[in-house]
């Protein structure tokens, strides 16, 4: 399979490194195209791009690597999936693999997430992703977040045609990891901005943190020592779901057997298809 492999922290990310290493030894073809730098909270952001646009690019060499086709792109990590999608670094990839991302990207502050960003402009061009991200600890463990986003490649490539899996990962070796958990996005992130005060000719955040997410979310589940996988949906519209007649929730089948806030991946999961518009939910406010 031939995986596109960017980023939002830039090509020379340990992350990006890592997870590209993993993917190719798992028999992947793997093609690297990353900012030439940091472009972290960029979103899907495309920049200044008009009809005439030419930015530059330039073949980069990372360790270990020699043998696989690296480039760092002038622009977000969204552009580098428009620039890869459209043929710009050879055929065009089977899927968007985006990561790893320093810190992880939970709740609905993902919108903002170049890393996020980057997997969903795939599902725009009708791609395929996985955006993966490992919380920070006294050390990265990227090689956990790297081999629990190898094995979930075939399982994103065998669901429904514009699947995109965002994978967070606890900032544990892959033995402590307690396992691999569906989950919804909590109200906010592992921290959100709580106020914005204008002193002068500066505006000044206030971050905070702490607040106590909901078990089957993905920040709840993370810290709880799992890693939480979510599907995604960029653009689409709301529509009611039709009704439907009273019956049990789970026909007969265990929860562990259905894709549900809190289940395990099992290997007979099949990824929830975002065509279907009766699986979008309005956002549970939080207080």
């Amino acid at each position: 399979m031939r995986l596109l492999v960017t980023n939002d922290d830039g090509i020379g990310s340990e992350g990006i490194a890592v997870l590209a290493r993993h993917l190719d030894a798992a028999g992947h073809e793997v093609v690297i195209v990353a900012p030439d730098r940091n472009y972290s909270g960029s979103g899907a952001a495309l920049g200044d791009l008009k009809p005439d646009s030419s930015l530059p690019v330039e073949q980069v060499a990372i360790d270990g690597l020699a043998h696989i086709e690296s480039w760092a792109l002038a622009g977000p990590p969204a552009l580098t999936v428009v620039a890869a999608r459209l043929g710009a670094f050879g055929p065009p990839p089977d899927l968007v693999v985006s990561g790893i991302n320093a810190g992880l990207n939970t709740g609905r502050s993902i919108l903002h997430s170049g890393t996020v960003g980057a997997a969903l402009t795939g599902q725009n061009f009708g791609l395929s992703g996985l955006a993966v991200s490992v919380d920070s600890g006294e050390q990265w463990h990227w090689d956990t977040a790297a081999i629990i986003a190898a094995s979930l490649i075939d399982q994103v490539a065998g669901g429904p045609p514009r699947s995109v899996i965002n994978l967070n990962v606890p900032a544990r070796r892959l033995v402590d990891v307690e396992g691999i958990r569906w989950a919804r996005l909590a109200g906010f992130g592992a921290v959100r901005a709580a106020m914005a005060t204008r002193v002068g000719d500066e505006v000044q955040f206030e971050l905070s943190g702490g607040h106590q997410p909901d078990p089957d979310s993905d920040q709840g589940t993370v810290e709880a020592g799992w890693a939480s996988v979510t599907t995604l949906i960029g653009i689409a519209e709301a529509w009611p779901a039709p009704r439907v007649d009273d019956g049990p929730d789970h026909d007969g089948f265990a929860i562990e057997l259905d894709v549900a806030p809190g289940a395990p991946l099992h290997p007979v999961h099949r990824i929830p298809d975002a065509s279907d518009h009766r699986s979008l939910r309005r956002p549970v406010p939080s207080a």
